[in-house]
């Protein structure tokens, strides 16, 4: 029996719908931008930013989600308000181009590289001067001996 109650909490913790702790006001602070200065809320201390902060905590102790804190603020002063863009629409271009230029350089190189060691050709031998190799072989019997 106390083995049901124990997987019963484990499921209702684990549940989608079940109660969701509070968001961080620190974690909400670094996803949203001022603004006014343009960096995140935890590096910025314009006014603007020092409201959206007291905001936050507001909303937070109102018991309002992330999503609804962020929401909210992207009502009122826009997407560019959010850290990192959204993942649809135009603005997943901001996701995949890095990652598509990132391949992309990865590839040519890997070409360039390729290309390079296979049109090196193999040094061809010339024969050497005979007055050379007879002094060659001279230098190399007088080390042999």
């Amino acid at each position: 029996m106390r083995l049901v109650a124990v997987v019963l909490a484990a499921l209702a913790l684990l549940a989608p719908g079940g109660a969701a702790a509070a968001p961080s006001p620190a974690e909400l602070e670094s996803e949203l931008v001022c603004p006014t200065c343009k960096t995140t809320l935890d590096m910025s201390d314009a006014p603007v930013a020092r409201r959206m902060k007291t905001y936050i905590r507001e909303r937070i102790a109102a018991g309002a989600s992330e999503q609804q804190i962020k929401d909210e603020l992207v009502a009122q002063f826009g997407p560019a308000v959010l850290a990192e863009p959204s993942k649809s629409g135009f603005d997943l271009l901001a996701w995949v181009l890095p990652l598509a230029a990132l391949v992309t350089g990865a590839a040519v190189v890997a070409v360039l590289v390729w290309r390079w060691t296979r049109s090196r050709e193999p040094a061809a031998e010339e024969p050497l001067d005979p007055d050379l190799e007879r002094r060659l072989d001279e230098e190399l019997a007088r080390y042999d001996a």
